[in-house]
């Protein structure tokens, strides 16, 4: 268990530049809970905490209001994480989590984190490192939001999603046509139009849950 939680680990990009034996040590600290499905893992503006490591499962982290409209940041499987941000520092939550599946986590809380860390001073710069790294990925985002039009933030959130299998881009648990427009800030509409157009000029196709890239999407729509 410890090593699925250290792989975790390793996916946290400010963890990125610090040794396997050292986040060894972070990951013996992290206690196992299950979630049931459809329950509130975290909620938007709850005080800062711990950091959670999926080991099964999944998840979706949104944003919403008080009329009940919600924004979806991201679906999250085994592997990933969330909550990182609350272990340096004492800002509320930024978003809300739901299991959108039974789902276990690793947990490891910030107090253990800031002893981890005194007792690990090397560390830190690589913290900092990821941070950095963190901050250039975000700018990308806004830049995307900001310059692109409804397709191609659709045609960029795709290929993020995909991995590579068999020599083809496949997105594994496909999202919603209404998950991906909360994505990247469309409607279902639009983005239910594009994904015909794609679907009809064989540039995707769904395969049970996965949906397949066959080959490279326009440029423009």
């Amino acid at each position: 268990m410890q090593h699925d939680i250290l792989a975790g680990l390793r996916s946290v990009p400010y963890f990125s530049f610090i040794s396997d034996e050292c986040l060894l040590s972070l990951a013996s600290h992290a206690a196992v809970k299950t979630f049931p499905r459809h329950s509130i893992i975290l909620n938007e503006g709850d005080p800062a905490g711990s950091l959670y490591i999926m080991l099964s499962g999944k998840v979706k982290a949104y944003l919403s209001n008080e009329e009940g409209k919600e924004v979806t940041l991201s679906e999250q499987c085994a592997g990933s994480y969330f909550g990182e941000l609350s272990l340096l520092d004492d800002e509320p939550r930024s978003a809300s989590i739901c299991a959108q599946e039974k789902t276990t986590c690793g947990i490891i809380t910030k107090s253990d984190f800031k002893t981890w860390l005194a007792q690990n001073p090397e560390a830190a710069l690589g913290v900092i490192k990821g941070l950095t790294q963190r901050i250039r990925h975000l700018t990308d985002n806004v830049r995307g939001l900001a310059l692109l039009d409804v397709y191609g933030r659709l045609s960029k959130l795709l290929k993020e999603l995909a991995s590579e299998s068999d020599g083809k881009l496949v997105i594994e648990n496909r999202p919603s046509q209404q998950e991906l427009a909360s994505m990247i800030g469309a409607s279902r509409e639009m983005v239910s139009k594009i994904m015909k157009d794609l679907t009809t000029g064989n540039y995707v196709r769904k395969d049970g849950k996965a949906l397949i890239i066959n080959k490279k999407l326009p440029s423009s729509w």
